[in-house]
């Protein structure tokens, strides 16, 4: 995924996600969302494995 911050008005900022745009009113606020989506994308995820998928 491709993550861009850029400013797009006088104290509006705008986080790109591939084709999705999130906009902020603060460069600081977009940074921090920035480093909140990276740690997320980047944990480990633990995915079900198949029988569990089956019973439930």
């Amino acid at each position: 995924m491709k993550i861009l911050i850029k400013e797009v008005a006088r104290s509006q900022w705008q986080v790109c996600l591939d084709q999705h745009a999130v906009t902020f009113r603060s460069e600081a606020e977009a940074r921090a969302f920035t480093r909140i989506l990276e740690a997320r994308l980047q944990a480990p995820h633990h995915f079900p494995d198949q029988q569990q998928r089956a019973a439930g």
